[in-house]
């Protein structure tokens, strides 16, 4: 490694910060129409900064949803070709009054740099943006060739990345893909994660009757839409935490014994963690670890129940519908269209016909797992040793990106996830927040990463 280019970043800090809050202060909440204009522009801004720091062919591409933007720099012949991936979309950020600062304004406090996007994902796709950039304004090159897709979809799902993928193929090609949209094990605890969650999200819909009804008067004649989501509900787990759908877990990929051991060795506090989550008790799968139940066993979880009167003061009625949403988490070996259908069965069956049904498949993912022992697994490993002064543990991640599986599928690329985040940063909830030394540490790894994949010739 250059020696420049680690000073560059060191000397850099500041104005790093400063970028970085000027990219936050961009509104990007995809799943908010009257943000599109926002969108827009943090997609431009994104792609200004990739043309700043030198790479070419940079474009902002239009999908049928919010665009991709694009860059590359193809200028090191017989070296791997890297494809980084982020998106610039945000979540929303209700409820605002329970963020400490507001949500677009980046503010510091104790080294933590609060507001939306600062972890999931502005802060952590920057790594790799200040890092090209080292490289190329010190060494006038890069050891690697470097393609960049950021996209502005992930957080309602990427329902148009798939497609831009398969269209865009020779344009996207390369060795391997490394994403930073993820979490390391605990602060100065470094991690490679090598294995993700798929998930199956559904909306539920029951109707009992054209109208809400007067209680008194209709009470005991039809069916309570809410009582019987309630009812259809209960049903798909029992008291042990095991789902009751049918075949759910006919494909599972078992934990092996050796992870089993590597988990156990992990430094984790569990009273700790249930502090932290403010949770009364733990509660899961009946004969597994917290760390095994969420990261690599299968979940149904209801994410939200609408229905009847819920204002204040009393109101007697029978609501006409009820509605949940609810998802699946999903472990290696089990496929979302799979899953979907058997739970889309299951459902109609334990539904009684006083009430009409209707099921929503909303999106999907498939779940992901790559082999530790892989070649640029390893570059990542000696990269993370370099720029955090330690060595990564490996760990597994409930959480899911799908689009890790279609780069695997259409592009028949491996994946490195070089995530810098931690797990209490808030990523979907108010006061979301990135630690800086993480981020500047995360650079430097970064910096590294591109000379250790950059001598894997082909």
């Amino acid at each position: 490694m250059n020696s420049a280019v680690i000073d560059f970043i060191n000397t850099n800090r500041d104005r790093y910060l400063e970028e970085l809050t000027q990219y936050i202060a961009i509104p990007s909440v995809s799943a908010l129409p009257e943000h599109a204009g926002d969108m827009r522009r943090c997609a431009e801004w994104t792609a200004e900064q990739l043309k700043t720091i030198g790479l070419q062919n940079v474009r902002v591409i239009e999908t049928p949803g919010h665009p991709v933007v694009y860059g590359d720099w193809l200028n090191a012949p017989g070296a791997p070709t890297v494809l980084f991936y982020g998106h610039y979309d945000v979540q929303p950020v209700d409820p605002l009054d329970q963020w400490i600062s507001p949500p677009f304004e980046a503010t510091v406090r104790d080294n933590e740099l609060f507001a939306r996007g600062a972890t999931d994902d502005k802060g952590q796709l920057f790594i790799h943006v200040k890092a090209l950039e080292a490289h190329l304004s010190q060494t006038g090159t890069l050891p690697i060739n470097a393609r960049v897709i950021f996209e502005g979809e992930e957080e309602i799902g990427s329902p148009n990345l798939d497609q831009f993928i398969r269209e865009h193929k020779d344009e996207l090609s390369c060795d391997v893909v490394v994403i930073s949209d993820s979490a390391m094990f605990d602060k100065g605890v470094p991690s490679i994660c090598y294995g993700l969650r798929g998930l199956s999200y559904f909306q539920i819909d029951l109707r009992g009757t054209s109208t809400d009804l007067h209680s008194g008067s209709f009470g005991g004649a039809v069916a309570n839409p809410a009582f019987v989501l309630a009812q259809v509900l209960s049903q798909m787990k029992d008291r042990g935490g095991h789902v009751k759908i049918p075949g759910f877990y006919d494909d599972v990929r078992e934990l092996t014994e050796p992870e089993r051991e590597e988990f156990k060795r992990l430094p984790f506090n569990q009273k700790q963690y249930r502090k932290g989550l403010g949770a009364p008790k733990l509660h899961g799968e009946t004969g597994y670890s917290t760390l095994e139940r969420t990261w690599a066993r299968p979940t149904f979880e209801v994410n939200g129940v609408l229905g009847g009167f819920t204002g204040e003061g009393a109101k007697t009625v029978i609501p006409a519908t009820a509605m949940a949403k609810v998802s699946m988490r999903l472990v290696p070996n089990q496929d979302p269209d799979k899953i979907a259908a058997l739970f889309e069965e299951y459902v109609k069956k334990v539904t009684p016909k006083s009430v009409e049904l209707k099921v929503t498949r909303m999106h999907g993912g498939k779940p992901w797992m790559t082999e530790i022992d892989n070649a640029f697994v390893k570059a990542a490993v000696r990269a993370i040793e370099q720029g955090f002064n330690r060595s990564p543990v490996y760990t597994r991640e409930g959480g899911s990106i799908p689009v890790v599986a279609t780069f695997q599928s259409e592009l028949n690329a491996p994946t490195v996830l070089f995530g810098v985040g931690l797990p209490d940063e808030n990523a979907h909830a108010p006061n979301e927040k990135l630690d800086l030394d993480n981020f500047y540490n995360g650079i430097i790894a970064s910096a590294y990463l591109y000379n250790e994949i950059g001598a894997i010739r082909k």
